[in-house]
């Protein structure tokens, strides 16, 4: 039939205690000492877990320590302005995770008096927090159950149960993930901490780990497994590039005009080899920041 939606695959290998408790056993061996680990503050796993998207662990490290020094806690993101969290967030990309943070936290204070929420509805009501981070807030800081569906996962479920199986969709990973979870505390033989939701994703994630980095990546076998763009040369690499510029000019109160923009984006694109920037493509790029709320214009010139 035209339009029916393909049947959802069975998993290869069923999931059993025993599997599961192979699963746990196999992470705990794995396990990584990773610094936000060690806390239990919702807002502190919050930004490890905005951070850690899409950016590489050892890029994370150190940053976030900086970055709670500089914000130590929602009311003090809150209350910052958004150039100093788009200044403190340079270097580890996609700037929009930046400004929803702060958006967030704002909506956290006025809405929740600067507790961050235990309910998924309420976090995923925040700007930026989609299921995945709403459960590793849940699981993580809280220890309570979820579905946290995120890339280490999803390589040990597609490693453990689907280990000949392409093209495999979440909504045959998602429910697996959702019942392997543990609902309370379970002892089980051999491990060195019993299995909870924290203990529980923290064993998933260090394994995943591991399998992408000694096997073919089994998330490669996923559908929702989608390549990076390139960066260099394409219009996030010159989005980013207009971010710094304004955070560079905004001590001096200036501003830049859009022939500033195009002058300087020329420079660094004519030294890669590649074709300059014209005025209408800075002011294009201008105005896509300044409604996502990364700039503003003020007498023809643009300001952070």
């Amino acid at each position: 039939m035209a339009g029916a939606k393909a049947p959802v695959p069975a998993p290869t290998v069923p999931l059993t205690a025993a599997v599961r408790d192979r699963i746990f056993l196999r992470g705990r061996e794995l396990y990584r000492d990773l610094p936000w680990r060690r806390a239990r503050d919702p807002y502190a796993i919050w930004v490890s877990e905005t951070m850690l998207q899409q950016t590489q662990v050892s890029r994370v490290d150190g940053r976030w320590q900086r970055w709670l020094e500089r914000f130590p806690s929602v009311d003090a993101l809150a209350a910052a302005s958004s150039a100093d969290v788009l200044d403190e967030w340079q270097g580890l990309g996609y700037n929009r995770r930046a400004l929803a943070l702060w958006r967030a936290a704002v909506q956290v204070v006025e809405e929740h008096a600067g507790e961050m929420p235990r309910d998924e509805r309420e976090l995923r009501a925040l700007p930026g927090i989609g299921p995945a981070t709403a459960a590793g807030i849940r699981a993580f800081a809280y220890d309570l159950p979820g579905t946290y569906l995120e890339t280490n996962v999803r390589s040990v479920f597609l490693h453990e149960l689907f280990p000949d199986a392409q093209d495999v969709p979440d909504a045959a990973i998602a429910p697996l993930v959702a019942q392997a979870c543990p609902a309370s505390p379970i002892e089980i033989a051999g491990a060195d901490a019993p299995c909870t939701p924290r203990t529980w994703y923290y064993a998933l994630l260090d394994y995943g780990f591991h399998l992408k980095r000694t096997l073919p990546n089994p998330s490669r076998r996923s559908r929702s497994n989608a390549r990076q763009s390139r960066f260099e040369g394409s219009h996030r690499q010159k989005r980013a590039a207009v971010v710094r510029l304004l955070l560079d000019v905004r001590t001096q109160g200036q501003g830049l005009l859009p022939a500033d923009v195009a002058e300087a984006l020329t420079a660094s694109e004519t030294a890669a080899g590649r074709a300059p920037v014209d005025e209408a493509y800075a002011r294009d790029i201008l105005g896509q920041l300044a409604r996502e709320g990364f700039c503003r214009e003020q007498d023809g010139r643009w300001l952070a």
